[in-house]
């Protein structure tokens, strides 16, 4: 996938931080810190974004809607 360049502003000592990480070769260059710290975040917006979604969802209605028109269809399946 192609990268963009930005310019970041942080505060010193979270690029202390990051420095520190890159000294210690846990990562390559800061970018990298920086990238995978977005990506991570990110990533855990959407997964709370998904359980808020599904928080608002009636358990039976869903439950009604999935077995709905299965009565037919079921005696057909094999059994377990």
């Amino acid at each position: 996938m192609a990268k963009a360049k930005l310019a970041v502003t942080m505060d010193e000592q979270t690029l202390a931080e990051v420095d520190a990480l890159v000294r210690q070769h846990k990562f390559p260059n800061r970018s990298q810190v920086i990238e995978l710290a977005v990506r991570e975040k990110l990533d855990r917006l959407s997964k709370n974004r998904l359980a808020e979604q599904c928080a608002l969802l009636d358990p039976d209605f869903e439950e009604a809607l999935a077995e709905e028109g299965m009565g037919e269809e079921i005696d057909q399946w094999p059994a377990y």
